[in-house]
């Protein structure tokens, strides 16, 4: 086994290599003058079962191809089987046509990475399940749940209920509030613009409860900061949040410290910018994305990684 990473979260790299008792592979990744990516593999890797550790994070198109180069890098070491681990999916939210004349580029990049050498791709909480569908390898579908679970579980919060910012992701906060044994809800809301949310009604009772948003990502925190403010108007107590991707904007920073949140809870899938002002909690992934590793390679199950 060989575990290699880019330049998108090497510390998350080398917690998922301190987890499996490898070191990281030595690997050199630098520009020529006009900007082009080079890669350079400084170790054998002929026969060997390769792991590429790299979230298409920002700068998305910097860190997409720089996985792209290093798996045909590896392909033609002859490497036996390449395997990105891709703890963010970047594009992900561009998974279907809803608009004339628009592309599907979570589709393109699951053909970038084919086309580049790829023979699996172990990913963590997709924004849309059905990407899963654009690959004709194997993909490993991980859910950060387990690890958020069992933190939320330790805090032992009072008259707790789930609640989901968008009907998008219902499914998401039901299976949280059948975990944690909690009540559901829901914030309807209208989008006006990539950054801009109008949130409209709200389903379900929260008048003196804790309230746990859940999301896969968090961008501009639009979204979130509309569903806090909804929550407050209908007697919520306190409002928490739960989020996979911690990939924020200076104006979700902003925005999030003027929702008043008691804690944001985020993975470590992608690097966290600066959110001082916030009250932060960020939970590491690199054992259950290890764990996958190892089992990957031992040709075990992973799906008693789901469970808590």
């Amino acid at each position: 086994m060989k575990v290699f990473t880019g330049n998108a979260n090497p510390e998350l790299a080398q917690r998922i290599a301190d987890y499996l008792g490898v070191p990281l592979g030595r690997i050199e990744i630098g520009r020529f003058p006009d900007g082009e990516i080079f890669v350079k593999v400084l170790e054998n890797v002929r026969g060997k079962d390769v792991f590429v550790v790299q979230p298409i994070c920002s700068p998305p198109n910097e860190n997409l191809m720089e996985l792209l180069i290093m798996v045909d890098a590896m392909n033609r070491a002859s490497a036996a089987r390449i395997t990105a681990v891709l703890p963010f999916y970047g594009y992900g939210r561009q998974d279907r046509k809803d608009q004339p004349r628009v592309p599907i580029t979570a589709k393109l990049v699951a053909n970038l990475l084919v086309a580049a050498g790829t023979n699996r791709v172990l990913t963590l909480d997709l924004h849309a399940q059905q990407i899963q569908g654009f690959f004709d390898i194997p993909v490993d579908h991980l859910y950060a749940s387990p690890v958020i679970v069992k933190y939320l579980r330790e805090k032992n919060l009072p008259s707790l209920v789930v609640v989901s910012p968008d009907t998008g992701g219902l499914k998401m906060a039901h299976a949280y509030a059948q975990m944690l044994g909690a009540g559901l809800a829901l914030v309807a809301k209208q989008r006006k613009g990539p950054s801009d949310v109008e949130s409209l009604s709200m389903v379900g009772e929260v008048r003196g409860c804790t309230c746990v948003l859940v999301d896969d990502l968090v961008t501009t925190a639009g979204t979130l900061q509309a569903a806090c403010r909804v929550l407050r108007d209908n007697g919520a107590v306190d409002v928490y949040a739960a989020v996979t991707h911690p990939l924020l904007t200076t104006l979700g920073v902003e925005r999030l410290r003027e929702a008043r949140l008691r804690e944001l809870v985020v993975t470590d899938s992608v690097p966290l910018r600066d959110v001082s002002g916030l009250s932060v909690k960020v939970l590491s992934v690199a054992g259950l994305l290890g764990e996958a590793i190892l089992r990957i390679h031992d040709n075990q199950s992973v799906s008693s990684l789901f469970k808590i």
